[in-house]
């Protein structure tokens, strides 16, 4: 081939293997893998459907991607669903390519042995042209967008759940006790800053100021993204839908809208269930069926959305029974609170694929 690497400089590289044909009669298929900083891609062809020849294992540098893709044909391109895999999909379609991504976990049975870049780039070869092979759908710029506000404000919950519980933990070690919940800790903490004294050493007392300080931004950065993803969620007609779902608010809708689109990648709402995670798991065998627990397979941050939302219907039912779903109501005579609230996440999570397929408001059925 007549495309020759420059020389390797400090930007870190992986290597490149293309695999095409003299005579082809289709276009080829390539992988690229880039989990790390380097980029690899393995492009493959057929010998009229016979045989296969490596022609291209060279390494690319994440400059030269993007020039080696524009000077091929248009080919199948399969790459990892890992970071950036979504960003390198949209500039690849824009080339004529057309991109499939792959789950890791469905990439490892077609690595043959060892572990090398080459050899990963040419399984996800292999796998991208399975008629099986599950694929995931690329995200919109508008998605990705959307989802920054998710994973930035469930990094200010988790930093804040943090700094409770050091407080908490700190103020106990001289018998001062802070009821559970980030309501108590956030009250304590507009306390101590609007002047409460404790009886602490000076030097415990500056610690716990700077403390609730820091409490008091992270809460007011929570907020600040909790309105922004409000804001948000009034401009996507699919998130009013997914609203009318009963348990379903705007920062559950808009993540959910973010994550899958208009859902059309499922071929059900039971497959967009157990993408989530909230299936049993099955090991069925010589006839008997045995089902376990739910796999938490899936999107850890959506089914904890759900579930949480569900939790909230629960405590609902119990507190005004007249305005109860019938099916939950049910439910919660056989079953605890903490299993219905997962048996109604992967209720409703067939209703929202429903409710996104069919652009209809939610309808619940009349007794």
């Amino acid at each position: 081939m007549g495309w020759m690497v420059p020389a390797p400089t400090n930007a870190v590289m992986r290597h490149t293997a293309v695999v095409m044909d003299s005579k082809r009669m289709e276009p080829p298929h390539a992988s690229y893998n880039y989990r790390h900083r380097p980029s690899q891609e393995y492009i493959s062809g057929s010998w009229y459907h016979e045989s296969e020849e490596v022609a291209f294992n060279r390494p690319l540098r994440r400059a030269q991607v993007l020039p080696f893709f524009t000077r091929i044909d248009p080919c199948l391109i399969g790459m990892e669903a890992c970071a950036t895999s979504h960003y390198w999909a949209r500039e690849l379609t824009k080339l004529g390519h057309e991109v499939r991504l792959i789950h890791p976990m469905y990439v490892k049975p077609y690595v043959k042995r060892g572990k090398s870049d080459a050899i990963d780039a040419e399984a996800i070869c292999e796998a991208v042209t399975r008629p099986t092979m599950r694929f995931v759908e690329s995200k919109s710029i508008e998605q990705q967008a959307l989802l920054s506000l998710h994973r930035a404000r469930n990094l200010m919950v988790r930093q804040r759940t943090q700094l409770i519980n050091a407080l908490r933990s700190m103020l106990a070690e001289f018998g001062v006790y802070i009821a559970k919940g980030p309501a108590s800790a956030i009250g304590f903490s507009q306390g101590v800053l609007a002047g409460n004294k404790l009886e602490l050493p000076e030097i415990v007392q500056d610690v716990v100021h700077n403390l609730c300080g820091q409490l008091d931004i992270l809460q007011e950065k929570v907020r600040w993204y909790e309105t922004r993803l409000r804001f948000e969620a009034k401009r996507d007609p699919r998130v009013k839908l997914l609203q009318t779902i009963p348990g379903i608010g705007p920062v559950t809708a808009s993540a959910l809208v973010a994550s899958i689109g208009n859902g059309h990648q499922f071929k059900s709402g039971r497959e967009f269930a157990a993408w989530l995670g909230l299936t049993p798991t099955n090991r069925s065998s010589g006839g008997k069926e045995r089902l376990g627990r739910i796999t938490k397979m899936g999107d850890q941050y959506l089914r904890q959305l759900l579930v949480v939302g569900m939790t909230s219907l629960i405590r609902l039912t119990k507190h005004h029974p007249d305005r109860a779903n019938n099916w939950l109501t049910t439910l919660l005579e056989r079953k605890p609170a903490r299993l219905a609230s997962v048996a109604m996440a992967n209720k409703t999570a067939r209703i929202v694929w429903a409710v996104l397929t069919k652009n209809e408001p939610y309808m619940p059925r009349s007794a």
